[in-house]
């Protein structure tokens, strides 16, 4: 998992709290429209059962890995007996409704609350089988939502720390740094001077000190941050917390970026080598490790190593497909990505038909390769592709296909044409997804 595009996570506004869901159902119902929370919140208080909601799109790798090794099996159908499932496309206008408001930051996301809509927990990204139970478990084991954890840290006992670590937690799961930091501040002194003390406290406080330094654009304070970030048991976050600090510090000069990163070469090495790259992986997101590993090369001008581990990655996906990409979409799509990061174009371009052949049934791998025609120039050839995904495409991803489309045609000097895709897709979307649409519009303006 990375954001939105499963490489880097969804940065919106931390939305409307999870205890304000039956008022928003509420609101929606007035609009003459229900949204799929409103039933599964009255199935929960007959039932006195937890809700576990899932979001996944279609174009995300990681919900295709957490759908075909996770979600599945004697767990998964103990979870779908004790807890009332809500399965949401965030592309889809339902799904983009709850993301705002339950303030969903990356895909997959899996978001329990209680019987009246409380939020006791949140598990993101990608998972391998005993992580994601171990922690599903727990969270649905809680009688506390997190907003009243929130209450309970006062001081440095032991109560008072585990509901911390929850609290801090969730506020990175949100992207929501201001106000982990300001929640933190605002603590009585004898609870901040117990998370000074506490290793793992001190660790989420770090993590959204950098996520915030992040977010501002700063470079200097980036910088100042990530050792404190990076010294510490990420285990295979990682890779998603060098990402941001070499995000973040790129405009550095060249030295100072070395003397602050070297030190990653060896644990990313070992992490994908001990981790990634065996038989029975124990970090689930072989992608954003590796794609971190060949950036963090890259930034230390270690090229010939930023060609062997994309080399090694494709050769290991290769080898776990055995030729059949029917057999793993996550695997599938993995290749897709190391071959393009590798810059193997002729490879990718025999690779596309494969995926679509594999996948035809929805818009994604025909938009994939229409938009990535469109990237070389030529456009009448990605014309055929991205009129194959139309059909296909709903929600954001028809005003995505509708753009690509839009630009290919007037790339061609068919301006008409363009503007008849982008009206037919425009009318099509309806009063969905705004900021889309506006930027959808303002291409045949």
């Amino acid at each position: 998992m990375r954001l939105k595009t499963c490489r880097r996570w969804t940065e919106r506004a931390l939305g409307l709290a999870a205890s304000s869901l039956l008022l928003l159902a509420g609101a929606a119902r007035a609009d003459a429209w229900q949204p799929p929370l409103d039933e599964a919140l009255k199935q929960a208080a007959s039932k006195h059962a937890p809700i576990l909601v899932e979001f996944h799109a279609p174009w995300c790798y990681s919900c295709y890995y957490m759908a075909h090794n996770v979600l599945n099996g004697p767990e998964w159908d103990k979870v779908k007996r004790e807890a009332v499932v809500v399965d949401l496309d965030a592309d889809a206008p339902e799904g983009n409704y709850w993301e705002q408001r339950l303030a969903v930051k990356a895909l997959p996301s899996y978001v329990v609350l209680n019987e009246t809509g409380d939020e006791l927990g949140r598990i993101l990204a990608e998972q391998t089988r005993p992580d994601f139970y171990r922690q599903l478990d727990a969270i649905m084991a809680r009688t506390t939502s997190l907003e009243a954890l929130r209450g309970k840290v006062r001081d440095g006992s032991p109560a008072s720390l585990k509901a911390a670590h929850e609290v801090l937690k969730a506020y990175h799961a949100r992207n929501d740094a201001q106000g982990g930091l300001a929640w933190r501040d605002a603590l009585p002194q004898s609870a901040q001077t117990a998370l000074d003390k506490d290793a793992r406290a001190r660790l989420w406080t770090a993590r959204l000190q950098l996520m915030q330094a992040s977010q501002n654009k700063n470079a200097t304070q980036c910088a100042a941050l990530a050792p404190s970030v990076l010294s510490g048991e990420l285990g295979c976050d990682r890779a998603y917390e060098l990402d941001r600090v070499m995000a973040c510090t790129a405009s550095l000069p060249e030295a100072d970026k070395t003397r602050l990163l070297a030190a990653q070469k060896p644990l990313m090495t070992r992490q994908l080598y001990a981790q990634v790259f065996v038989t029975h992986p124990s970090c689930a997101d072989a992608r954003s490790v590796v794609l971190t590993t060949a950036d963090l090369d890259d930034t230390l001008k270690y090229p010939q190593a930023t060609d062997d581990v994309l080399e090694h990655a494709i050769a290991d996906a290769k080898q776990r497909l055995g030729g059949n990409l029917k057999k793993d979409r996550n695997l599938a799509d993995n290749l897709r990505v190391f071959l393009d990061r590798a810059g193997k174009t002729d490879e990718l371009t025999l690779l596309y038909p494969k995926l679509i052949a594999a996948y035809p049934d929805d818009y994604v791998y025909y938009y994939r390769f229409g938009k990535s025609l469109i990237a070389r120039g030529q456009y009448q050839q990605a014309l055929i592709y991205l009129q194959q995904a139309a059909p296909k495409a709903y929600g954001v991803n028809r005003l995505n296909v509708a753009e690509q489309q839009a630009q290919a045609l007037l790339k061609l000097n068919r301006p008409d044409d363009a503007r008849q895709a982008v009206a037919d897709a425009l009318k099509a979307n309806g009063p969905w997804f705004p900021e889309q649409a506006a930027k959808l519009k303002a291409l045949v303006q």
